[in-house]
């Protein structure tokens, strides 16, 4: 498949889709239950505002998280100054939602109420806010017992702006930038995403006016972009120039996406770019379908099949390597010394970092490659479970680049997940 079908595929795979109309249904239900006590209008859907990625338009499919403001009454305000205030107003947000939906988790979480909805794995984010003349909002913050300042409608113009200004590739990299992070387990918010890419787009001109036939190179730059940024504890955003934090180092991840970019550029018009692209963006861009693919058992199985993903947590796997007279060596240490991996040997894949809070479900794929797996028709890659707390067990048995994930899933959504290459360099054993 050449580059343009590449991303044209990639970019409507992307696409909200269907989830669009159960999204409107929640907000307009959510904004109904809070008019009615706030301003005793029973079916009314004014004075709401979409924002975070859902509301710049650069949410992709399986989308989970939908950030929303509520207006309230200007009147109000004298009743909800002090420092009970910003609890107060939350609590009576909390309050309605739970009147109108008595079996759903609703809770209030520092800033905002929490509707978390299981049917569809929506997790709405209730903001109750004080319009400003100026278009900015006044929201509360429990922690500093205090209203502080969003100014959500400048980084939704400055995002309209870029993505006019750049024939709409500006939301287009955008969307693809979420592929990349819900792929590759990059723990980054929406609105970093945004930022970064707008930054991406102020730098150059290069891609304002290019077609798909240029995506390649034009995610080769963003990824180079990224990998060369200093590190930073905050950006400012695009539009409001408001602080927006970094979860987690993002260099590394994009400097591997680089790397693969390079080759799938090299080897662009044949199956191995497509290949190669999916590993950058996920199962989003479609696999070419060639005779040795269909030479052994396709089992590979993909989370995205069985839960959105929706990465906004961090999780960190490695292995133990041991042999019998040998002492317990670390994969990870293996691979950055060069040491080479052998058959024969047990290896304990666990989870040595999680920043996602108990509880949650933890699932595993071991994916066999190379053709020594195709030849014995062993590719597996199913999604399992642990055998033991928090860890999966497996056996080094034959030669091939094998790879082996793990996803944390919270409340029906994969937030976070790692990858680790098996390398095994030599067939003795089974």
């Amino acid at each position: 498949m050449k580059t343009p079908g590449i991303f044209d595929a990639l970019l409507e795979n992307l696409k909200v889709g269907d989830t669009a109309a159960a999204v409107t249904s929640r907000r307009d239900e959510i904004t109904k239950a809070l008019n009615k006590d706030f301003r005793a209008k029973d079916v009314c859907t004014d004075y709401k505002l979409m924002v975070g990625s859902y509301g710049r338009h650069t949410a992709v499919k399986g989308v989970s998280d939908l950030d929303m403001i509520f207006i309230l009454p200007p009147g109000l305000r004298s009743y909800y100054t002090g420092d009970t205030g910003p609890r107060r107003i939350l609590n009576r947000v909390r309050d309605d939602l739970k009147a109108r939906y008595p079996n759903t988790d609703i809770r209030v979480d520092q800033c905002v109420v929490r509707v978390q909805f299981t049917s569809n794995a929506f997790k709405f984010e209730v903001q109750p806010a004080f319009e400003n003349k100026d278009g900015s909002f006044d929201y509360p913050d429990t922690a500093a017992k205090d209203w502080k300042l969003t100014k959500p409608r400048d980084e939704i113009c400055a995002t309209k702006e870029c993505n006019d200004r750049t024939s709409t590739n500006m939301r287009h990299l955008a969307r693809m930038t979420r592929a990349w992070k819900n792929a590759n387990g990059v723990n980054m918010g929406g609105l970093l995403i945004d930022t970064l890419v707008h930054e991406f787009f102020s730098q150059t001109g290069d891609y304002d006016s290019a077609g798909t036939g240029l995506f390649d190179l034009m995610a080769r730059d963003f990824f180079e972009f990224l990998k060369n940024e200093p590190d930073k504890e905050y950006y400012l955003a695009l539009g409001s120039n408001q602080r927006v934090n970094v979860k987690a180092r993002f260099q590394p991840k994009a400097k591997k996406a680089y790397n693969k970019a390079l080759e799938a550029i090299a080897d662009e018009g044949k199956a191995a770019a497509n290949k190669k692209w999916r590993e950058v963006f996920g199962t989003s861009v479609p696999l070419a379908v060639t005779e040795a693919s269909q030479a052994f058992s396709n089992t590979e199985q993909f989370i995205e099949d069985r839960y959105p993903v929706d990465i906004t947590e961090s999780v960190t796997i490695d292995c133990e390597v041991t042999q019998n007279g040998w002492r317990p060596t670390k994969l990870r240490k293996m691979l950055r010394d060069g040491t080479p991996l052998m058959a024969d040997r047990s290896l304990k894949f666990m989870v040595t970092g999680c920043s996602v809070e108990p509880p949650y479900t933890l699932k595993w794929k071991v994916l066999n490659r190379g053709p020594e797996a195709e030849r014995r028709d062993i590719v597996r890659g199913q999604i399992i479970d642990s055998n033991r707390h928090n860890t999966r067990v497996e056996h080094s048995n034959f030669k091939g680049g094998h790879v082996v994930e793990c996803f944390v899933i919270k409340d029906g959504v994969v937030v976070a997940r790692d990858r680790i290459d098996v390398p095994i360099s030599n067939t003795r054993g089974t």
